[in-house]
């Protein structure tokens, strides 16, 4: 298998997402901002696919629109009382916008179906640099306000005691969470890029004890779903997705019924 060029940058750039995403998801779990993820992801597809339309990288129209989806939408979610629908509202508008741009661009298909469902196997050398790089920053800046970020996710009101500027830490970390979305969305796509951010942080959730167990857990599943998930779609040239998907709701599935028969 790793004597195709392809499938040793594939394993690579998703080892790097994996950590990313395994580590970001703790977070988000913590903060309960799973529906934003959610969202995000959608605004993701719509930057995509206004990439193709400009004829640039899609992952830098990914980036550009999950950045500054995560400050609006973020803000928008702290500040009204109807929150879930006006998020399903932008939702709504970033899928339809996506479609557009796609609709306008010209392009087939198939190349729509590998923004929604990802396409990690066709990555070449310079996208490996440039997702790895992106994980690295993402990485640098969560381990930087890790002490506060602790605080402020797990802790909110100590992490006010303690005067903690919260407002920073939550601004920070709707960046790191739309960077971390853009990267996500190359192994299973826009659409599913919420399984990688959510629930290996669930289980982690579970079984972790401490915050550190719980990012050595999260890391670890997200690396055992994007793993197997590789290596069964070399094997069965089926999706890869579809595996990630499975392996990921398989696991959390067996231990949470598990920690319900063991009560």
């Amino acid at each position: 298998m790793f004597a195709y060029e392809f499938m040793r940058y594939a394993f690579l750039a998703s080892t790097f997402i994996a950590i990313t995403c395994g580590v970001v998801g703790v977070y988000v779990v913590a903060r309960n901002f799973s529906f934003l993820a959610h969202t995000l992801s959608e605004i993701g597809f719509a930057g995509a696919a206004f990439a193709v339309f400009m004829k640039i990288n899609p992952l830098w129209g990914m980036l550009l629109f999950t950045l500054l989806g995560s400050l609006g939408v973020g803000e928008l979610s702290m500040k009204t009382t109807q929150k879930e629908s006006s998020i399903s509202a932008i939702s709504a508008l970033f899928i339809g916008l996506g479609v557009l741009f796609l609709a306008l661009s010209g392009s087939n298909s198939r190349y729509a179906t590998n923004i929604l469902f990802g396409s990690i196997i066709g990555v070449d050398r310079e996208g490996v640099i440039q997702l790895t790089a992106l994980s690295l920053v993402v990485l640098l800046v969560i381990f930087t306000i890790q002490r506060n970020l602790n605080f402020d996710s797990f802790d909110h009101i100590g992490a006010l005691a303690r005067k903690v500027n919260t407002s920073i830490i939550g601004l920070l970390f709707l960046v790191v969470m739309a960077m971390a979305v853009s990267v996500g969305s190359q192994v299973v796509g826009s659409l599913l890029v919420f399984i990688l951010l959510t629930l290996p942080a669930s289980t982690a959730k579970y079984l972790g004890k401490t915050i550190k167990s719980m990012l050595i857990w999260s890391v670890a599943l997200a690396l055992l779903g994007v793993w197997l998930g590789l290596y069964l779609g070399f094997m069965t040239d089926w999706p890869v997705t579809f595996f990630i998907a499975i392996i990921e709701v398989t696991i959390y599935l067996t231990v949470y019924l598990y920690k319900i028969v063991k009560k």
